[in-house]
């Protein structure tokens, strides 16, 4: 009897344990390199599959979140000076040029830039998180080269756009297909927190959601001027 009842309460420790653990896939702020591409001003103009503010606001949470878990970070422009225009300011506001060593090409798949591959390969992670401007193209490029080679891709979906929906409709399937995994956003930021309780990065990931978290980010201060939460 002594025997089972050890047993069993080994089982349960073994159990408790095991609910635990976090599953391998979800992302944190070191299993991964971010790659922002081509977030600019001309990309934007074309872009219908998504309202310029709402893919701003997007785009503002994802920098924001990866600068507050310090997330190895690779910007990327394409013709910045003769044709695409400067980067967003929710991109600058974080990874200000000046000190951030952008990298421009002029290839549309960054994996085929010499310099753009040696930067997010020189990260060491083989898994990769990629948001930007244009889905069909300059997103779907490297996530399919990258998957070739053995990267495990992640794509934030809300902050990329295409000139239609069925433009960033169809490249989200390819890339599915293929073997990457979507995620928005706003769950890009939570998934790296995980735990409210971690209280070092609680506060600035609340003041993300406030300024850039939409309709959410209204009731998170809601809760902390009205509740004191």
């Amino acid at each position: 009897m002594k025997n089972l009842v050890v047993t069993a309460v080994v089982l349960f420790a073994s159990l408790t344990a095991f609910a635990q653990k976090p599953s391998p896939s979800l992302l944190s702020p070191t299993n991964h390199t971010l790659v922002l591409i081509d977030h600019e001003s001309q990309m934007a103009f074309a872009t219908q599959s998504i309202a310029i503010d709402q893919l701003r606001n997007n785009t503002g949470l994802v920098a924001g979140a990866s600068k507050i878990f310090s997330v190895p970070t690779v910007v990327t422009t394409v013709a910045e000076k003769s044709f695409s225009g400067p980067v967003f300011a929710e991109i600058e506001e974080f990874y200000p040029q000046a000190t951030s060593n952008y990298i421009d090409r002029t290839t549309m798949n960054t994996w085929e830039d010499a310099n753009a591959y040696k930067a997010i390969t020189g990260k060491g992670k083989k898994r990769l998180v990629l948001a930007g401007l244009w889905t069909s193209v300059c997103i779907v490029g490297p996530a399919l080269s990258a998957i070739n080679d053995g990267y495990e891709v992640y794509v934030i979906t809300d902050a990329c756009g295409d000139v239609s929906k069925e433009a960033h409709d169809m490249a989200v399937t390819r890339m599915v297909q293929a073997g990457a995994k979507p995620m928005t956003s706003l769950q890009y930021l939570l998934e790296l927190q995980r735990d409210w309780a971690r209280q070092e990065t609680y506060k600035t990931v609340t003041d993300l959601v406030k300024k850039y978290g939409g309709a959410y980010g209204v009731g998170v201060q809601y809760a902390h001027d009205m509740l004191k939460h």
